[in-house]
């Protein structure tokens, strides 16, 4: 398995896959707050608490499936997957519903785009085998080229820095970078699936808790409702289970670099969801600036091989 997932078509085919399934969210998320009639923060992260619980349970019993056994974490690994489901699923998507509430989209997206710088500086200093290289800053600076370029609007960027705008964005940002860089360092303790499956219950748990207390009320199930929760469930089972094997095996700046992607794949979807125009040449620039970005961190080099000595050291 280790080789497959280190195999540079096989590793840039399964990170798209997820990257595309983060970037359907975005429409998804659009029509679940006008069917489940969500109007306020606490209902945003109530409706987020049910969608990461549903995926943690999906996961569960994806893993108890695969093992063909009740999936249980050892004792010593519980407080280390706990914390990763308070960085990965509880801090990231409070700051993440609460931020874009309060600033526009365009600033949003790109903010919250830097996650890949995060968690590559985070590697840097965490991780002994991954080192901070001139091929990781300018693929991540093509990368984000790219997010600045789709978010070129008249009036999209707005005024100002404040806390619950573009500060929550930033730290969701960091949360979301860092657990890149804890997920990988916890990734020995456990396998990959039980790993994402506890830390999204218990992640999800924490978000309906905070949801509720806040005063959130998420209403409307109806089938057509129950089947997008269903979706984004599913889409966040998959997508965090291949994203957590491709961390285990692969160095964190080369899966990292693939989250500049989740933008363009969220314009490309909502065009086809929510009827939004999407081809320009904009787009196009944008589209081409992420590619770049990720084929200049994905190409073997000196770097790399020197990269996998100390990996294994």
């Amino acid at each position: 398995m280790e080789r497959f997932y280190q195999n540079t078509t096989a590793r840039t085919i399964l990170a798209l896959v997820c990257c595309a399934l983060w970037g359907s969210a975005f429409p998804c998320v659009k029509i679940g707050y006008e069917l489940f009639h969500i109007e306020n923060a606490g209902s945003q992260i109530l409706f987020a608490g049910y969608r990461f619980f549903m995926a943690g349970v999906f996961t569960f019993l994806l893993g108890c499936i695969l093992e063909k056994r009740i999936i249980r974490m050892k004792k010593a690994s519980i407080p280390f997957v706990f914390g990763q489901g308070i960085l990965q699923t509880t801090i990231q998507y409070v700051c993440f519903y609460i931020g874009l509430a309060h600033t526009t989209g365009a600033k949003g997206s790109v903010i919250n785009a830097s996650n890949a710088f995060f968690s590559i500086i985070a590697a840097h200093f965490l991780m002994k085998s991954e080192k901070l290289t001139w091929k990781k800053v300018v693929g991540c600076l093509v990368g984000f080229a790219g997010i600045i370029i789709i978010n070129l609007e008249p009036g999209a960027w707005g005024s100002g820095f404040t806390f619950l705008g573009e500060g929550m964005v930033l730290i969701c940002a960091f949360s979301y970078g860092l657990s890149s860089v804890t997920l990988k360092m916890i990734s020995n303790r456990e396998k990959p699936v039980t790993i994402t499956a506890y830390q999204l219950l218990y992640g999800g748990a924490v978000l309906i808790l905070i949801g509720v207390v806040s005063g959130g009320n998420v209403h409307g199930f109806n089938t057509k409702s129950s089947l997008l929760l269903l979706y984004m469930s599913l889409l966040s089972t998959v997508a965090f289970s291949i994203w957590a094997e491709l961390l285990k095996y692969n160095s964190v700046g080369k899966v990292a670099i693939f989250g500049f992607s989740i933008p363009i794949f969220g314009v490309a979807l909502s065009a086809v969801f929510l009827g939004e125009q999407v081809v320009s040449v904009k787009n196009l620039a944008a589209l081409i600036c992420v590619s770049i970005g990720i084929i200049i961190i994905n190409r073997k080099g000196q770097e790399d091989r020197m990269e996998s000595s100390a990996g294994k050291g």
